[in-house]
């Protein structure tokens, strides 16, 4: 048998200290469901406005937005609690119609109050039909990347990216923007914040052109009751400034001091001096102090292992202490993980503790060369960010010899009393027979279906211990090559190259999905392609889209006073 680095390292419990900060590990045990795990499908058929494209074609054509069915692919995604409660709204990819094979979607929301799935919608505001006109702005072919937080008075935030894929090499559609809407209901409806205005203004650039083009949004929001910074908004994204080396990326951030309807002048955070020139993947983060922290990628120009970052304020966003480097990360050198076509995810997932000042919990997945296979990663502060944990393995699996298997894509969230949680996709299971939803060539299969894997923790002041061993999140696993089936012709296998059939390393099953601990529950908004749709396939049978899966754990069933 082949071993992983995992929490086999040590019989006896690896106890790691660096300034202050400590990580458990124990012994494996066997990779189990815990108690009271429920799944229940989030994503449902809605309807809205959205681009086809036209025959022999990759992409749209300007002024051509129609009516019609979200019903097909929903991939990627985000969560977040209501603070107190277990209401809850997700956010995710909704392809329109039968168009996933060229990337074409809009971000939707998933209405789950009390922790059950209620309602999907699209969110309004960015296509011809919710703005009422097919002028470009305020209506756009695509949003992306969702990303979610409450304040303390119910509302939700999320920034958005809406974009055309027109790739207009003459200018006559501006290439995207950053947004911010918010919701009063849940999710229901959603308003553009910032009076109505971009966060910095419409860019011009085509994305055929080396220019100015944002992406990797994300949202943070204080909801510290009675703190001088209660309910600010933090809205973090990257520029691609288009340089000679293509490596030319910054960080900005902007923030607003009342809820949403005004924004400060967005600023840029990350000086090339201290990350280098390209600077990414922007997670910021709330402690239980108030302080704001930010977490990046900073890739070398010339290739080579990359390296984690992360600052702080203490003054509301208004300045940040120099970026402190965590540790450096190896990406796969391929587009995609072995064995299969869709494309590999953002690298690290970052959190703050809601109940100890300065106690930050990163995680990342890491590229093991020698063995050929993704490691989850997990590294921890204790004191503001200045110094960080040796970084331990989080997956515990034991691989046959020879056979490799990966983990990667993981979400970490921290929640009341200490809670910490690390959820990872995960291919340690083979292909199981007997599944409809597996295609007939991947029966079977080693390395290549997927599922959800949970590992708690917990902080008692001290830093975070685990808490037991891995959990099985998921109760069915998943084949990451459906959907199979085609729908008017088109391949419905969601295409991130934009093209039928999708280029190796171009498929999609989002760069990220949701985790979030509330008082009660452990939730993860998860990808799986094991539930049938309503949609027949030109083959016959049902289409096995991609489905926004709610994964809920109690709390009270992880043990140790979790």
């Amino acid at each position: 048998m082949t071993v992983k680095r995992s929490k086999l390292v040590s019989l006896l419990a690896l106890v790691l200290y660096l300034g202050s900060s400590t990580i458990t590990d124990a012994s494996s045990t066997s990779w189990q469901f815990p108690a009271g795990l429920t799944n229940v499908v989030a994503s449902a058929r809605t309807a809205g406005g959205g681009y086809p494209v036209p025959p022999g074609e990759r992409v749209p054509v300007a002024g051509t937005c129609r009516p019609g069915p979200f019903d097909a692919n929903h991939s990627e995604s985000w969560i977040a609690a209501k603070p107190g409660t277990e209401d809850l709204v997700g956010s995710s990819k909704f392809f329109f119609d039968k168009y996933s094979t060229f990337y074409m979607f809009y971000l939707g929301a998933h209405q789950i109050p009390h922790g059950t799935p209620a309602g999907n919608n699209q969110i309004q505001g960015y296509d011809c039909l919710s703005t009422g006109t097919q002028a470009m702005p305020p209506s756009w072919t695509d949003t992306t990347d969702p990303n979610l937080d409450f304040d303390t008075q119910g509302r939700v935030y999320q920034v958005m990216l809406p974009f055309n894929s027109f790739f207009d090499a003459t200018k006559l559609h501006p290439d995207g923007e950053i947004d911010i809407s918010y919701s009063d209901d849940l999710g229901r409806t959603w308003v553009k914040g910032n009076g109505g205005q971009p966060l910095e203004n419409t860019n011009n650039a085509s994305a055929k052109q080396a220019g100015h083009v944002e992406d990797k949004q994300w949202v943070a929001v204080n909801h510290i009751v009675g703190h001088r910074f209660q309910d600010h908004v933090y809205a973090a994204w990257a520029v691609f400034n288009g340089s000679s080396n293509g490596q030319g990326v910054k960080v900005k951030m902007a923030v607003s001091r009342d809820r949403g309807q005004t924004f400060d002048n967005a600023v840029t955070i990350t000086p090339p001096s201290q990350v280098g020139a390209a600077a990414t993947f922007v997670i910021p983060q709330i402690d239980a102090a108030g302080d704001v922290y930010v977490s990046v990628v900073s890739f070398p120009p010339n290739g080579g292992a990359s390296t984690i970052y992360v600052a702080r304020s203490g003054d509301d966003g208004r300045t940040f202490s120099p970026f402190v480097p965590i540790t450096t990360v190896s990406a796969i050198p391929t587009a995609g993980l072995p064995n299969t076509r869709f494309r590999d995810g953002i690298t690290e997932s970052f959190s703050a503790s809601p109940t100890y000042a300065g106690h930050l919990y990163l995680t990342y997945e890491d590229w093991d060369a020698v063995r050929g296979q993704m490691d989850v990663k997990l590294t921890q502060s204790t004191d503001r960010g200045l110094t960080w944990s040796t970084p331990i393995v989080v997956n515990d699996n034991v691989d046959a010899a020879g056979v490799p298997t990966d983990q990667f894509q993981p979400s970490i969230a921290a929640g009341p009393g200490g809670a910490v949680a690390v959820a990872f996709y995960d291919r340690r299971a083979a292909c199981p027979t007997g599944d409809a939803s597996i295609l007939a060539a991947d029966v079977g299969r080693a390395n290549f279906c997927i599922d959800t894997t949970l590992q708690a923790y917990k902080d008692t002041g001290s830093g975070a211990v685990s808490v037991g061993a891995n959990r099985r999140l998921t109760q069915h696993t998943w084949d990451p090559e459906q959907p199979g089936q085609h729908l008017g012709g088109l391949s419905q296998y969601p295409c991130a190259g934009a093209r039928d059939p999708c280029p190796s390393g171009r498929g999609f099953i989002g760069d990220y999905f949701g985790l979030v601990v509330s008082g009660k529950n452990v939730y993860a908004l998860l990808v799986s392609t094991h539930y049938a749709s309503d949609v027949t396939a030109d083959e016959g049978g049902p289409v096995y889209y991609q489905q926004q899966v709610l994964a809920t754990v109690p709390r009270s069933s992880l043990g140790n006073g979790y």
